[in-house]
């Protein structure tokens, strides 16, 4: 069994590079594989191994300037989730494109897991979904909004052409893990919106702590790593990844006419040249054929 930290943290780093390669070897030594990012805001990303390995990173970002406080969240995998360990720096640690966003200054007002119901179910609060369209494709919030964004940048444009909608409403948002909302809330607050909440934790706490009985959310919870989704409990859920696209799918959908196996599937099949697909097919012999050698290829992931 593997431990799976997902993790973020705002502060400002002077010089993120210097934190690179430090991190990235401690990982390595420790057997944990995952992604982080950094940037001049912060660190993001999700990381997986055995426990002392995961500790021992978790201790590492609590060392860095600014992060000795900082929060992250576990589940556990049957599987190691990620095939390789990769500390990368970014010009921001979750792209919203607005550089006058900063959720170090203001952020919405969180809201622990066990108090979320009570909170949409009000009539003066909209709930809004601020993840990608094939997130909220396989489970939402009952009642919450889709933006129907295809990256969270698109989230600006989204509010500028819809907030006449929500006015007068309280504003409640929702992500993945929390970091987005950290963003969209302070975008919000920037924008004049006067009471804007979000989810503490995120979708991911939120299915931990609260008993399915009680629970308001609808369907699996999206995670960018190899067990696709996550549902109450946060054990695995049932989807697939469609590697042509990257979006997830159910094992029933690869029956489907349009499914071919690291190629297309029914989310993508028209989005793609036939050129292209060409070069899904030979990337797909290429893993068939590591797989035979008993090898992970890296276009698996």
């Amino acid at each position: 069994m593997f431990i799976v930290a997902a993790l973020y943290h705002f502060t400002r780093f002077e010089d993120p590079s210097t934190f690179q390669a430090g991190l990235e070897a401690l990982a390595k030594a420790g057997g944990v594989k995952g992604t982080l990012l950094l940037a001049g805001e912060g660190i993001n990303g999700t990381i997986a191994g055995p426990r002392a390995g995961i500790d021992a990173v978790l201790a590492a970002i609590r060392a860095l300037p600014g992060c000795a406080a900082f929060e992250h969240k576990e589940s556990q995998a049957s599987e190691m989730p990620f095939l390789r360990m990769k500390v990368r720096l970014k010009r921001e640690i979750v792209t919203m494109g607005q550089p006058d966003v900063d959720p170090t200054a203001s952020v919405g007002r969180y809201v622990q897991p066990r108090d979320w119901n009570d909170l949409i179910a009000r009539d003066d609060v909209v709930v809004i979904d601020t993840r990608n369209d094939y997130e909220v494709a396989i489970g939402s919030f009952e009642g919450a909004v889709d933006p129907e964004t295809a990256s969270f940048s698109e989230f600006p444009t989204w509010w500028q052409e819809n907030a006449a909608r929500f006015t007068g409403k309280k504003v409640a948002m929702f992500c993945t893990g929390g970091i987005r909302c950290e963003k969209s809330t302070n975008y919000l607050i920037g924008q004049g919106v006067d009471e804007v909440f979000h989810l503490k934790g995120g979708i991911l706490k939120y299915l931990e702590e609260v008993p399915e009985a009680d629970s308001r959310w609808q369907g699996d919870c999206f995670v960018f790593d190899a067990r696709v989704s996550v549902g109450h409990g946060l054990e695995e859920g049932p989807h697939e990844l469609c590697y042509a696209c990257r979006r997830p799918i159910l094992p029933g959908d690869k029956a489907r006419a349009e499914y071919e196996k690291g190629v297309s599937c029914h989310q993508c099949l028209d989005e793609h040249s036939e050129a292209r697909r060409h070069r899904f097919r030979e990337r797909q012999k290429q893993v068939e054929l590591a797989a035979r050698r008993g090898q992970t290829h890296i276009g698996e992931q």
